[in-house]
């Protein structure tokens, strides 16, 4: 039975995909600083919870001694930073270090952890992306800079490690707490749920493509 780690797992993108992988019969191992979120999501759908901040360098350690055998990490806990969403020339610079710890090291010092387990299994390593990262949104320097910064240790990562499949995944906009936080007060109703993007990663899982940065909406135009 195949393992995975998801971090970010008790709402949204990371509870979604940690439903289908528990629905396809593999051990999941999700994280959330949300302990109480956390742990009802873990007895609702059937996965292991280690509470706590994947910014938490003790926190990734209790992960990686949860996870001795790895075949899937995926990075998907991440912080918008300050809402609403400032300019760059106001942003405070104490905010913005916080975005990078738990944008870009974090997920950098979790991966090189638990790099030997995913090496031995051959596994798969899932960095979540946004369309920040690529495209200069207003307000979005913070998140999309450390998004962009997190998709090219992404893709150096995958050119370091053949052996491993290493994806950065932009998901599209979707109808999380994190996305409402981005527009405060507005109505995102109209933003498909998480569910509606898991086919595009199941998709990566089961053909395995080279490595690189690849569009959900991409993926489920072609299933």
């Amino acid at each position: 039975m195949p393992t995975a780690l998801i971090t970010g797992a008790s709402a949204g993108l990371g509870r979604a995909l940690a439903a289908a992988l528990v629905s396809r019969q593999w051990t999941v191992v999700g994280d959330g600083r949300d302990a109480a979120a956390l742990d009802s999501a873990a007895r609702e759908i059937g996965f292991t919870a280690v509470p706590g901040d994947v910014a938490d360098p003790a926190h990734r350690a209790a992960l990686a001694g949860a996870c001795p055998e790895l075949d899937l990490l995926v990075n998907n806990a991440s912080s918008l930073g300050v809402s609403p969403l400032p300019p760059l020339a106001r942003y405070p610079l104490a905010e913005l270090e916080n975005v990078y710890r738990v944008n870009v090291f974090a997920p950098l010092a979790l991966t090189q952890l638990l790099l030997p387990a995913l090496t031995a299994a051959r596994g798969i390593v899932l960095d979540i992306s946004s369309d920040a990262a690529v495209e200069p949104y207003e307000g979005w320097g913070g998140y999309g800079s450390a998004k962009a910064a997190l998709d090219q240790l992404t893709a150096v990562l995958g050119v370091e490690h053949p052996d491993l499949a290493v994806y950065a995944v932009d998901p599209g906009d979707l109808r999380t707490a994190m996305h409402q936080r981005a527009f405060p007060g507005e109505d995102i109703s109209d933003r498909p749920l998480p569910s509606s993007a898991v086919p595009a990663f199941l998709r990566l899982l089961d053909e395995r493509p080279p490595s690189g940065r690849y569009r959900a909406a991409d993926l489920l135009a072609a299933v």
